[in-house]
């Protein structure tokens, strides 16, 4: 036992980041950054606090009914605007903000949705510098955060399952990426005959800690941020990566539990050396095939998003 819990120890090697909408969540952890999904955002939009900023964003767009896909657009990006906004006044650090996930494949339409949605925050007195904008790490999305950098815009890479898809991030320049911990389990699971895997064995921990130890041994500044996680141990096992983004409930747990917290990852302990050469887009497209979890993950993942992002335009039509 200590006298710090395991999330106050895990702050003093990991920056920690609260993986919600819910902003009396977010204050009372007290996170460096945030992250958001249209999957976050519909459970949010639906409680009752947040009903008054709702309102306001669909006024804002017309004073009558969402009549056209063109209102409706505006509308879903001020509400992730809005509520990214009402974040950045509870957290010091930065908030991640999605691009509609039906434009995974489209690089040019994401460029211009990431583009508008970081006018709208400073037209709102919110710098890029505290925005990050969350695509899906398809080949497009990468390429359009290799462009979205360039451009001063920084982007957190999302659904990412394997190595792949890491090297070719880092090799874009992409300032995070968000490979995905407990949905990589959950494959292995419901795939294998294995169901129970010792917390250093989790296939979710051995991705994260692969990417991690590569990046840190070929130099790259990409920030890992391990997401998705399913239980303690798989955030335990990562602890002192660079950011970790954690459930409310998850957070509590660990803000509960007063044992020793031990590193991890260190960058000066990295183990031996791994050998990898990105190959361009071919490579990446076929080692991405070649990868029956990763690209049904990444498949899923972005159709879950889609659907959630259609029932919260759903739910906003409805509602006026």
């Amino acid at each position: 036992m200590t006298d710090k819990s395991k999330l106050a120890q895990l702050k003093e090697m990991t920056t920690v980041v609260a993986d919600t909408g819910d902003f009396d969540a977010i204050a009372q952890y007290s996170p460096e950054d945030a992250t958001t999904n249209p999957s976050l955002l519909l459970k949010a939009a639906q409680m009752p606090a947040y009903r008054g900023l709702v309102e306001g964003v669909i006024k804002s767009v017309t004073s009558g009914k969402l009549s056209s896909a063109e209102q409706l657009s505006a509308c879903m990006d001020k509400l992730a605007v809005g509520f990214g906004e009402k974040i950045l006044e509870t957290i010091p650090g930065r908030v991640s903000t999605e691009v509609d996930a039906r434009l995974s494949f489209d690089k040019d339409a994401s460029i211009t949705k990431a583009r508008q949605l970081i006018a709208m925050y400073e037209q709102a007195g919110v710098g890029k510098e505290r925005v990050l904008i969350k695509m899906a790490s398809t080949w497009e999305g990468i390429k359009a955060a290799e462009q979205l950098e360039k451009e001063g815009i920084n982007c957190n890479l999302t659904l990412l399952f394997n190595f792949t898809q890491a090297a070719a991030a880092a090799d874009a320049g992409a300032y995070l990426i968000s490979p995905f911990v407990g949905r990589i389990l959950d494959w292995y699971k419901a795939n294998t005959d294995l169901d129970d895997y010792a917390p250093a064995d989790d296939p979710g921990v051995q991705s994260v800690t692969r990417i991690y130890n590569y990046y840190k041994q070929q130099g790259y500044n990409t920030v890992v941020m391990g997401a998705s996680f399913r239980n303690l141990d798989e955030i335990t096992e990562l602890a002192g990566c660079d950011r970790l983004t954690i459930s409310p409930q998850l957070l509590q747990a660990l803000d509960d539990d007063y044992g020793v917290l031990d590193r991890k990852l260190d960058p000066a302990n990295t183990g031996s050396t791994i050998h990898y050469q990105f190959g361009g887009e071919s490579s990446f497209r076929y080692e991405l095939n070649d990868d029956p979890m990763a690209t049904e993950k990444l498949s899923h993942g972005i159709r879950a998003f889609v659907a959630d992002q259609i029932k919260l335009e759903t739910w906003l039509r409805d509602i006026h």
